[in-house]
């Protein structure tokens, strides 16, 4: 009798057992925030940013935009390549990373960066060669 309840039991739970399909997708935010930054957006700021545009000497950013928690700042920098050439340019930050370009005596770079210390970064350009640099 007891085997009879066990395998209606199992039979019971192997019907009723259905296949869970994965979830839908999630919307997507609408923002007018850029996930990345990139070098082009140092060039130019848009109305949305420019309502937010601020100066301020006392600090060694150029200007700021943004609101509270996603500031974006542009900074003048300077630094040395693993070679040890000096290199200076302009890099625009949001967060811990940013990007911008690095001008050595040849040419022009554009570079990512990310803050290591404080006002100090480490920057990467597309062929992974390696910068260290400081805000002016």
């Amino acid at each position: 009798m007891q085997k009879n309840y066990l395998s209606l039991f199992f039979v019971f739970l192997f019907l009723s057992c259905k296949h869970v399909d994965a979830p839908p997708p999630l919307a997507e935010i609408n923002s007018f925030y850029k996930p990345v930054i990139t070098a082009d957006d140092r060039k130019t700021i848009t109305p949305e940013e420019a309502k937010t545009y601020h100066v301020n000497t006392t600090y060694k950013y150029k200007y700021r935009t943004g609101n509270p928690g996603r500031y974006k700042y542009n900074y003048d920098v300077k630094g040395i390549n693993t070679t040890g050439d000096s290199v200076f340019g302009n890099i625009i930050v949001q967060g811990k990373y940013g990007a911008g370009v690095l001008i050595d005596s040849i040419a022009e770079t554009e570079i990512n960066t990310e803050w290591i210390a404080h006002g100090k970064l480490k920057a990467l350009d597309k062929h992974g060669n390696e910068y260290h640099l400081i805000v002016k």
